[in-house]
């Protein structure tokens, strides 16, 4: 006789009618709503409950067996077997002897009523143990281990785990059951990890992206300070997952992202300064030539008034003349005969002088200062007549020193003129003009003129 049954080894048909023994199998639901073979997922319950494979299964004993369902399993019993009455062992009353004190009895007392057969089969065998357990020399029933004594039928990919007279077959942590077969549950699908997660077999592994460090939790991810390892040459500005460097001003960002390199402010523009500029470490400096000083504004160039602070070589008997970036020492006025001083800047020759005719009346000596370059055209001087003559009229010309055809006169009325600037002019330089006025008076039939000796200093710079 054989009896057939899921995770089950029947030796003989009478240890198996000894007693039927159902084994509840404990499976709890695995992840992705999945249950052990011979469970089915609930989703009301949400719980895994028992196959009947006797229903679902039309051959699942064969021959004259007779399914019965157990839970997570079945079992195939002879039909004969489970159809015979029930039969249990007789039961022997024990006598009861009356009191020999009271007398003896006509009759011994009625036995106890017998128990009423019940409707489902029994079967009566002669083991001592149930199915899954065997007899020990102390008479006792010891569970199989049938893991440990390999007579277990769990494939190669299951994991046995023994129970009280039976075994399961079950899948490691990371595993779960697909066909029979212990599969490899990909737990990078279910979002265990924040960032990155690599799945590995039965398990997985969880990293984090650049810049954030593994919590202790192994899942989650935490943002790193950069700063407080000091990255930066300059400034550090901590972000999600990484950090910026900035610099000070006057420098810029190297191309490492780190390093602060200075900013040469002076190749900026060529209008930074007036003068020159020089550049330092985050910021520039703007110099001016000898001569001048950095203005207020820190970058124009003012002139430096010798005259004024003393800081000249002129003698007590001259006079200090101050242009632009230098200065100059004047002698005294010396009057070439036949021309005597008049004033400190005038010489005069007499008309009732023979030597005088035909010689400039008066020589008016002035001195200007000009910017090297300065923009044309530009009136620079103006000549006026002092004195009027009734019936005179003036002219006004430049008499000697304007060999390169840089200045002209123009006439702003009958009796004054402008000096204008038609080229610019490179310094340093020192312009010597006669400008003459003459004087014309045909009512007397008179002709005479002066002079203004202007003497120009060009300065070498163009301010």
């Amino acid at each position: 006789m054989h009896l057939e049954g899921r995770g089950f080894r029947f030796c003989s048909p009478s240890r198996m009618l000894t007693a039927l023994v159902f084994i509840l199998l404990c499976v709890q639901p695995g992840r992705g709503q999945t249950c052990t073979e011979g469970f089915a997922y609930e989703p009301r319950t949400r719980q895994c409950i028992d196959v009947d494979e006797c229903r679902t299964m039309p051959d699942a004993c064969r021959g004259d067996m007779r399914c019965v369902n157990q839970n997570g399993g079945y079992l195939c019993i002879p039909r004969n077997l489970y159809n015979q009455p029930y039969r249990p062992d007789p039961i022997v009353p024990e006598p009861v002897y009356p009191d020999p004190s009271a007398g003896f009895p006509n009759s011994f007392l009625p036995s106890p009523p017998r128990s009423v057969e019940p409707s489902y089969p029994r079967v009566i065998s002669t083991a001592q143990c149930i199915l899954g357990y065997t007899l020990a020399e102390d008479g006792t029933c010891n569970d199989i281990d049938e893991c440990e004594t390999n007579s277990h039928h769990c494939n190669p990919t299951q994991v046995c785990i023994n129970t009280a007279g039976g075994y399961t077959c079950s899948c490691t942590e990371g595993y779960w059951l697909l066909g029979g077969q212990c599969q490899d549950i990909d737990e990078c699908r279910y979002g265990y990890c924040q960032q990155l997660c690599a799945n590995v077999p039965g398990s997985y592994s969880c990293s984090c992206n650049p810049g954030f460090t593994l919590n202790p939790d192994s899942r989650t991810c935490q943002d790193v300070d950069e700063c407080a390892d000091e990255p930066c040459s300059h400034g550090c500005l901590n972000t999600y997952g990484s950090y910026m460097c900035n610099c000070d001003e006057g420098f810029e960002l190297a191309s490492d992202g780190t390093t602060c390199i200075d900013l040469d402010e002076c190749s900026f523009s060529e209008f930074l300064c007036q003068y020159r500029c020089v550049n330092i470490p985050g910021s520039y400096s703007c110099i001016c030539p000898p001569g001048y000083y950095i203005y207020e504004d820190g970058r124009s160039c003012e002139d430096v008034n010798e005259c004024d602070t003393g800081n000249n070589t002129c003698t007590t008997a001259q006079v200090c003349f101050n242009f632009q970036g230098s200065y100059t020492c004047l002698n005294p006025l010396q009057c070439n005969p036949p021309y005597i001083e008049v004033s400190d800047n005038q010489c005069m020759c007499s008309a009732e002088n023979p030597a005088c005719r035909d010689k400039p009346f008066t020589i008016l000596y002035r001195h200007m200062d000009m910017s090297s370059g300065r923009s044309v055209p530009a009136d620079i001087f103006q000549m006026q007549a002092t004195t009027r003559y009734p019936g005179a009229f003036y002219i006004f010309q430049i008499k000697s020193g304007n060999d390169g055809r840089e200045f002209y006169m123009r006439q702003t009325s009958n009796v004054s003129a402008t000096l204008v600037l038609s080229r610019p002019i490179k310094g340093p330089k020192k312009v010597v003009l006669d400008l003459e006025m003459v004087t014309v008076n045909n009512v007397i039939n008179f002709r005479g003129s002066s002079i203004i000796r202007l003497t120009i200093f060009v300065s070498e710079h163009p301010f």
